[in-house]
């Protein structure tokens, strides 16, 4: 009874909660990766169904391997046969040996008689070591190249979607359950290789027990399928587990990490969290450990069942053996060779059929990746369209509106404006107006809904997209921190141009980031991330300095800066909007949006939003005569707590 209780408990159990769990992160964990719908699609794979899906599995994966490397994947699969073929000739040969050993005769005669079987079987023992090294080479070859191509086929399709995809969340956990599939893919190549021997060796000891006696074969099944069926389900379980238990571990590994982080350091030591998260981790890690204790009672409950099933297939084997000399249809140098033929297949049938779950674990994930793969290029930023090589004089937005696939109110409606060459404009606002929304249009970022805008003459929609990014510059508050040189997160603003001598010094002196150029470490070649040797780490506000050399590197016509100072002292700030106002003298278009309003008072036209709307446009002047206006609401707000002058 506990036995039926244990083995029951072994198979799709849900997964306790801990306390733990319910107080840091309010029940179980249960992160979506996309892998939900694979849940327990390996737990309802049958031995039968296993081998009829093998030509299917095999062919996707040999697919992947010719187009990495053609003769690797060529080696392999001639060393394989050629071993298949070893082991035949082999079990051949030993037989001729035992006919020579057991025939009547002197010691002598019989041995001399034996020698030319065991030459041959000794010379053919060493081409099969030297086919099974090459075989190993090969292998060696293919993985890392599968995996290689596998994630440049996925990192390729990521940075070409359109940011709208990287926005969707449906999209997110497609290209966050995608990125196993490269590790997969390599996975699957070894589990090939493993299964293409198997399926082999089991030919060759089927074809010499169909030569010395057909009933030999069934007998060979009949030892061979308990164990494959304990190891398939073995691995199911422990596929199952996985998936239910994978968000906990890395919750634990969080709670972890945050005891030893940077950024939590002020916190866990004034505030004594770290003991606090000790015991969670505590509790945590004391769950999982039941986990595997509950993992391996049915993996010992299922092995001694296959081991029981098998053995009593061995018995009725050798039973079988033992009538065929009894009976005489059967010396006693076949029924050796026999023996050792039902032995080495048995064993390789087990095997190929482990190989075989496994490659039908590990394309799930390679699966994944094609799905990624198909919803990528559906999504992805349009190649061509028409050329926009100068830019414009004007941008115009005519009735705009776009709204998030996630949210029902649109973060724009219905915008009219006009951008003119040369001139700052700047965008201002409350949190969530769509300011942000309205430069990732400008920027070619995003489509509108409904409503276009134009650059000059030409259709936003129907433009060269790549000719709209080589015109515009952005830097906002969240730009990305590199973590490499400081040369290069100031050259990355424009990574395909060749660099020229002094142009880097020339953007850094023009933000002040050459100051850091002059005092880190290494200079321009100090590297910008203290997790890695050598590695510095820089304020928020030098950081923003090097962004400014970023754009300023980048030398686009269009300059978009979303909160450029916000990690700026007072001096540094007001020095920083006038660089940016500057680059207008150059024939640059910039737009600022900030909350900072005394930054923006001399932008040429200031446009207010409201909860989408474009509610008033006009210059400091114009929209602080205005007695109810918007702006001069908030301009008079932000005055008021430095008791600026009116």
């Amino acid at each position: 009874m506990r036995e039926k209780k244990l083995y029951r408990r072994a198979w799709r159990a849900e997964p306790p909660i801990s306390d733990s769990e319910r107080e840091l992160f309010g029940g179980a964990l249960r992160y979506d990766f996309g892998w939900v719908k694979h849940e327990y699609a390996v737990l309802d794979l049958k031995p039968l169904a296993a081998v009829r899906a093998l030509p299917q599995l095999l062919g996707s994966t040999l697919r992947l391997a010719w187009e990495s490397d053609p003769r690797a994947l060529l080696t392999v699969g001639l060393t394989e046969i050629g071993q298949g073929m070893a082991q035949a000739v082999g079990l051949l040969l030993t037989n001729e040996v035992l006919q020579a050993l057991f025939a009547p005769g002197t010691t002598t005669e019989r041995l001399r008689a034996a020698l030319p079987a065991l030459v041959a079987a000794g010379v053919l023992a060493v081409v099969n070591a030297v086919l099974a090294s090459l075989s190993t080479a090969g292998t060696g070859r293919l993985e890392p190249k599968v995996e290689r191509l596998a994630t440049e086929k996925y990192l390729r399709r990521a940075a070409g979607v359109e940011l709208e995809a990287v926005e969707d969340g449906a999209f997110r956990k497609l290209l966050d359950s995608a990125q196993f599939g490269a590790l997969a893919a390599r996975n699957m190549i070894g589990a090939c290789v493993g299964a293409l021997n198997g399926v082999f060796t089991i030919v060759a000891a089927a074809g010499v027990l169909t030569v010395l006696h057909p009933a030999l074969l069934p007998l060979l099944v009949l030892i061979a399928l308990p164990r494959g069926w304990g190891a398939m389900h073995v691995a199911q379980r422990r596929y199952a587990s996985r998936m239910n238990w994978i968000e906990h571990e890395r919750a634990a590994r969080l709670v972890n990490n945050l005891i030893t982080s940077r950024e939590s350091a002020k916190e866990v030591r004034v505030h004594q969290v770290g003991r606090y998260l000790l015991d969670k981790f505590h509790d945590m890690a004391e769950t999982s450990e039941a986990e595997q204790t509950r993992l391996a009672d049915g993996r010992a409950i299922t092995e001694l069942i296959a081991a029981a099933f098998s053995g009593a297939a061995a018995l009725a084997t050798y039973a079988a053996l033992g009538a065929l000399l009894v009976t005489g249809r059967m010396d006693i140098a076949m029924a050796g060779t026999a023996a050792l033929a039902v032995r080495t297949g048995s064993a390789s049938l087990s095997a190929l059929i482990t190989h075989i779950n496994t490659l039908h674990e590990e394309s799930l994930y390679v699966r994944d990746l094609d799905r990624f793969t198909a919803a990528a290029e559906a999504r992805a930023i349009p190649l061509g369209g028409t050329p926009v090589p100068d830019f414009p004089e004007k941008i115009t937005f005519e009735n705009v509106t776009f709204r998030y696939p996630d949210r029902e109110q649109p973060a724009l409606r219905d915008i009219c404006l006009t951008l003119t060459a040369g001139s700052v404009v700047a965008l201002v606002g409350a949190n969530g107006s769509g300011k942000s929304t309205l430069v990732k249009i400008l920027a070619g970022l995003h489509q509108p809904g409904d409503g276009r805008v134009l650059w000059g003459d030409t259709d936003l929609a129907e433009a060269d997209r790549l000719d709209i990014f080589r015109h515009v510059a952005v830097l906002d508050q969240d730009f990305q921190r590199w973590p490499f040189t400081l040369r290069t997160n100031i050259r990355i603003g424009q990574p395909e141009r060749t660099d020229e001598p002094g142009r880097v010094e020339r953007a850094a002196a023009y933000s002040g980031a050459d100051k850091l150029g002059t005092t880190l470490p290494r200079g321009y070649d100090t590297l910008l991330a203290r997790q890695f040797r050598h590695g510095s780490e820089l304020s928020g506000g030098q950081w923003q300095t090097v962004g400014q050399a970023r754009f300023r590197y980048r030398e686009a016509n269009l300059v978009i800066a979303d909160e450029p100072t916000s990690a700026l002292d007072p001096e540094a700030e007001i020095q920083s909007f006038a660089r940016v106002r500057a680059l207008t003298e150059e024939g640059r278009t910039v737009v600022l949006v900030s909350h900072r309003m005394a930054g923006i008072q001399s932008a040429d036209v200031i446009h207010v939003r409201h909860e989408g709307r474009l509610v008033e446009s006009g210059s400091h002047r114009e929209l602080m005569d205005r007695p109810g206006s918007r702006y001069r609401r908030m301009y008079l707000l932000q005055a008021d707590q430095y008791g600026t002058p009116r």
